[in-house]
């Protein structure tokens, strides 16, 4: 029988990692890359935009805003999305802080 061990981890690292999961997929990059250069609320513009099924693009869409990256609303028929900046500046520094410390820790060259 398999255990999962996600809580033997930090809630930081288990926050970092569900994170890069969002961002792991080119899709996802795209839909970011769109939302921020519209910079407002995208409704149903996406599609539109990018070679792939609605329904992926919604299945792209949700994962984005399970993880906090995008804010969305439904109203009918018609979604609404946008980027979350303020998690965008808590990953990003978070990320800062893990990469410095790992270079901290490997200043002498192993290889």
């Amino acid at each position: 029988m398999a255990f999962h061990k996600k809580e033997e981890f930090t809630q930081k690292e288990q926050d970092l990692a569900a994170f890069a999961k969002a961002m792991c997929h080119p899709a996802r990059i795209a839909i970011l890359k769109i939302l921020a250069q519209k910079n407002e609320c995208i409704c149903g513009q996406i599609v539109e935009v990018l070679p792939l099924a609605q329904s992926t693009v919604s299945q792209h869409l949700k994962e984005l805003k399970n993880a906090g990256l995008i804010n969305g609303t439904v109203e009918g028929p018609r979604s609404c999305y946008c980027i979350n900046w303020k998690a965008f500046e808590k990953f990003n520094s978070e990320f800062n802080g893990l990469f410095n410390h790992l270079k901290v820790k490997n200043e002498k060259a192993c290889c």
